[in-house]
C-alpha cells in the first residue's frame, strides 16, 4: 500500500474513469461508517465528484462535517486493485445534471429505453454536484 499526501497519479485518474462503483462514506455518519455505492466522476484537476439530491442525508450530514471518502476497488476476476481518496468535499449547487448525464452513458446503455427512462426521471428531479478535494490517497495495486 501507498500514501500520497494529496494527489491522484495519471495511473489512479485512468483506473478511476472506468465505470466501477466508488463507496461514499462521509463524517458525522453512523459508527462504524456505513459506506453507500456511488457514480462518480475523477476529473482532470485531480478531485472526484458525484451528485445527489440536495436534501439527501450526505448532503445533510457534510453541511455539519464537510469530509468525506470514497473506496474504489477493481471487479473480481482482475488484479487486486483498490483506491481510497480522502478529504474536504464542496457542495456544488451547479453541473450536476451536466455530470449525471456523463455518468449514466458511463454506467447504463441509454439505447435502453427503460434506462432512458430512469436518466429522465434523474434529471427532472434537483441535484447538486459533490467534490471531494483530496487531502489524502491511499492505493494498493497488487
Amino acid at each position: 500500500m501507498s500514501t500520497d499526501a494529496s494527489s491522484l497519479t495519471t495511473q489512479d485518474i485512468e483506473f478511476l474513469q472506468r465505470p466501477l462503483h466508488g463507496f461514499l462514506s462521509v463524517a458525522g455518519g453512523p459508527l462504524p461508517p456505513q459506506p453507500r455505492p456511488v457514480w462518480f466522476e475523477a476529473t482532470a484537476e485531480g478531485t472526484i465528484q458525484l451528485f445527489t439530491s440536495p436534501d439527501s442525508l450526505k448532503v445533510r450530514r457534510l453541511r455539519r462535517d464537510p469530509h468525506a471518502s470514497i473506496v474504489v476497488a477493481a471487479p473480481v476476476g482482475e488484479r487486486e486493485r483498490w483506491l481510497s481518496v480522502a478529504g474536504r468535499t464542496t457542495v456544488e449547487p451547479d453541473g450536476a445534471h451536466d455530470l449525471c448525464v456523463r455518468l449514466a452513458a458511463r454506467y447504463w446503455n441509454l439505447d435502453d429505453p427503460a434506462r432512458a427512462d430512469d436518466l429522465a426521471g434523474i434529471l427532472a428531479a434537483d441535484q447538486v454536484r459533490l467534490v471531494i478535494h483530496p487531502e489524502t490517497v491511499s492505493r494498493y495495486m497488487y
